[in-house]
């Protein structure tokens, strides 16, 4: 089976969240599996591009609106990130160093799509599956159903995978005119109260939906940013399918960015190495629980709560514990977080940035990680966290529902809270500081969690089944 996958962001091409390690792990499992899984995504001008090789496997054009533009499609030669990556380019359109954050945004995507949809319609043989992700390619089931251009595609199956319902892309009817000639009779696949919508119009179109977690797909029918009673609608086409991690790039007997390996049998000693580490560089002590936070920095993560929830856990519970965070994000938390240092110097610190091998550092050296999310559609740090032996606190929510069962309940190995408030979270975080103290049962959750399997193996045949309901 032939899988084209669609992607705005793939992991260690170009990265902003979840969706870029999803699209960079999703396809390699499902070539192991014995599939053909592609990828093709915007050609941004990252470290990536400049530090392999490249040849060029098409040259097209095609109109955005009123303008003509060309673009080109180039694939990575060696295969390193075990499937066929394609790249396309559009010169002033994709040829930026970030993602995303630009004011010609929606001309950047909805351009891509076009030139995936007018690429694909030019092979000499057809996938058997197109599977989009999120907002960005969510209109590319619509083109291949409505757009007269490309009829030649309107009979492959179609899945759109939504990684966050929050973001939809939201475009006037006033740029209509930018999707290909299309059939105006369908103008209500693209509605949504008033709006083209992209992420309504996938949902609508596609012929299968999925979410990344079934939790998530649960809540996305009272919490889903205006799409509540599509989903209700389209249930029928819907099924949530848990993400899986790479075990190969994150395992820390392995791990290429730690210096310290350990494995189950030699946790104990492995992370508590990693951890004096963190503590010297950071200026914490390693004798306290050590609790972090990596993420970013926005609403959603709950990360505004972060502040008081830190000062009120060490004046109430008392400096029992350690708190370090990793991330960035809204500016007004960012400042908050940076300006706690001199305060809760000893106790706390804080690097306001994204860092790769820190994160991995963090999570092999930490004893807790804290996910006070307020939206979590599957969540992939407390499996990271946990493949390291790290014990996670979370707020039940989405994917951590689904992934974390607390350890007051038989053959839980969590830390779990109901609400996104700041006396949840602080009643998190004394649970675990009294957890810390049981040093026998903490060695046993470590081990418990270690062993827990959150591979894509068994994701990747979820997907590969769905896939064969439709063909």
């Amino acid at each position: 089976m032939e899988i084209l996958h669609v992607s705005a962001e793939c992991y260690p091409v170009a990265k902003a969240g979840g969706l870029g390690d999803v699209a960079g792990a999703l396809p390699k499992y499902q070539n192991l599996a014995g599939h053909t899984a592609k990828l093709v995504m915007p050609m941004y001008r990252t470290k990536f591009l400049y530090d392999n090789q490249w040849e060029v496997v098409h040259k097209g054009g095609a109109s955005l609106g009123n303008t003509w533009f060309e673009y080109t499609i180039i694939r990575e030669k060696t295969n390193k990130l075990g499937f066929d990556l394609y790249l396309v380019d559009i010169n002033g359109l994709l040829d930026r160093e970030k993602v995303y954050g630009y004011s010609d945004d929606t001309e950047r995507f909805v351009s891509f799509q076009i030139a995936v949809v007018d690429w694909v319609s030019k092979w000499q043989h057809r996938p058997a599956v197109v599977h989009v992700h999120d907002y960005h390619t969510a209109l590319i089931p619509f083109m291949m159903q409505a757009c007269y251009d490309y009829q030649s595609l309107r009979n492959i199956p179609t899945v759109l995978t939504i990684h966050n319902a929050q973001y939809q892309g939201w475009i006037g009817w006033d740029k209509t005119h930018y999707i290909p000639h299309w059939d105006g009779w369908k103008w209500g696949n693209l509605d949504w109260k008033g709006a083209i919508n992209p992420l309504a119009a996938g949902i609508k179109c596609a012929w299968r939906v999925t979410t990344v977690s079934p939790s998530y797909l649960d809540e996305l029918r009272y919490m889903s940013n205006g799409l509540e009673d599509l989903f209700e609608y389209e249930r029928g086409k819907c099924s949530g399918i848990i993400n899986g991690i790479d075990t190969k790039v994150w395992d820390p007997a392995v791990d290429t960015y730690l210096d310290d390996h350990y494995t189950i049998d030699t946790a104990a000693a492995g992370k508590q190495v990693s951890k004096e580490k963190l503590c010297r560089q950071f200026n914490l002590d390693p004798q306290l629980p050590l609790i972090i936070f990596i993420g970013r920095l926005v609403g959603e993560k709950a990360a505004d709560l972060l502040p008081q929830a830190i000062g009120d856990s060490l004046h109430y519970i008392g400096r029992k514990m350690n708190f370090l965070v990793l991330g960035n994000g809204e500016p007004h938390i960012e400042q908050q977080l940076e300006s706690m240092q001199g305060m809760l110097m000893g106790y706390y610190n804080s690097q306001i940035s994204y860092n790769e091998k820190l994160a991995h550092q963090m999570y092999a050296g930490a004893d807790f990680l804290l996910m006070p999310s307020r939206v979590e559609p599957c969540g992939l740090n407390q499996m990271y966290a946990m493949r390291y032996g790290t014990i996670p606190i979370v707020r039940r929510t989405g994917g951590l529902k689904d992934t974390v069962k607390d350890y007051g309940e038989e053959g839980g190995y969590g830390v779990c809270f109901n609400n996104d408030w700041v006396g949840d979270i602080t009643q998190g975080i004394y649970r675990a500081v009294e957890l810390y103290a049981q040093q026998e049962r903490i060695a046993s959750i470590r081990k418990q969690i270690m062993q827990i399997d959150f591979s894509w193996d068994k994701s990747a045949r979820q997907y590969i089944d769905l896939y064969s309901s439709i063909i």
